[in-house]
């Protein structure tokens, strides 16, 4: 049975960088890990949508995982590893993987996707992927990406699930069955924002913190605001959490890691702003706007036309 975990803070889901020619740049992942770390991230998340690992090869996978699990080890952070499909018997042994990786403290595995499971069985997916997964299972709820959405009562009975740690919580909104989740949740089970514009509403139901990829260019404020929780004031006295909306807003204009991409290879982060097909780059417009509202980020105001 795997260890418990405790998760609180902000968590980075890291992109992948690639050269412009298309190539893994392990060093500029590992150089990122580290300055994530540097500036307040509880740890980070290898191998999510973020990390486009739908389109890494099986070799460019296990890269990826060497270098965050380097960068982890070394600081003693946390490193939650994507892991999991729509097929369970894959998601076993995609969990059964990551024993290879001593530095792996959970896996983030999603309810299965496109054959729309029946909320039995997804809930006897998770059942029998956590009693074999070598780690706590943290499950990652996004509906608009799988195409099932989970009422209230089935998502506290995957909390209940031995091996489960906490769930990714991504649903577009603080919708009712959200709201019924927060006020029944079993102790140990950690919910964590999915959805960076919505950190603030679901921190005030009691969420213990965020993976949250708009972190990528303001680790130092979302940490500062994920520890003071949704009530959290600015030096001036007004909620940030408004302006860090504006910015997630931005960063997500266009599918997700384009703009993010765009601004790091802007900022020098990365040696290019590279995404696999279908994925397309950002456009200009979109990383300027998110640009301009990074650097005015300590301002009173903040206004983008793409937002």
């Amino acid at each position: 049975m795997p260890q418990t975990l405790s998760l609180k803070g902000l968590y980075v889901p890291l992109i992948t960088p690639f050269t412009a020619d298309g190539d893994l740049a392990p060093g500029a992942l590992e150089d990122l890990a580290h300055a994530v770390i540097d500036d307040g991230a509880s740890g980070v998340v290898a191998l999510g949508t973020t990390a486009e690992a739908a389109t890494l090869t099986t070799a460019e996978r296990r890269a990826v995982l060497d270098t965050c699990a380097r960068a982890c080890r070394s600081r003693g952070v946390t490193l939650i590893a994507g892991a999991g499909s729509n097929d369970t018997a894959a998601t076993i042994a995609s969990l059964r993987d990551l024993a290879q990786w001593p530095e792996v403290s959970a896996a983030l595995t999603v309810v299965p996707y496109y054959t729309r499971p029946s909320p039995d069985g997804i809930i006897a997916h998770f059942t029998r992927a956590a009693a074999m997964s070598p780690v706590p299972v943290i499950v990652y709820n996004v509906p608009y990406r799988t195409g099932v959405s989970l009422g209230w009562q089935a998502l506290l009975r995957l909390a209940a699930v031995p091996g489960i740690a906490g769930m990714k919580h991504a649903v577009g909104g603080i919708d009712h069955d959200t709201v019924m989740l927060m006020a029944d949740l079993p102790d140990g089970f950690a919910v964590l924002a999915g959805d960076d514009a919505l950190a603030a509403p679901l921190l005030a139901l009691g969420a213990a913190g965020g993976i949250l990829a708009s972190a990528h260019v303001a680790t130092r404020s979302f940490a500062r605001l994920l520890a003071a929780g949704a009530a959290g004031r600015d030096a001036e006295g007004s909620p940030p959490w408004r302006r860090l909306a504006r910015l997630s807003a931005a960063l997500f204009a266009e599918p997700n890691p384009a703009v993010i991409k765009g601004v790091l290879h802007a900022q020098g982060k990365i040696p290019s702003p590279a995404v696999r097909l279908p994925l397309l780059p950002a456009g200009a417009e979109a990383v300027r706007c998110a640009l301009s509202l990074l650097g005015d980020l300590p301002a009173q105001r903040l206004t983008c036309s793409a937002t």
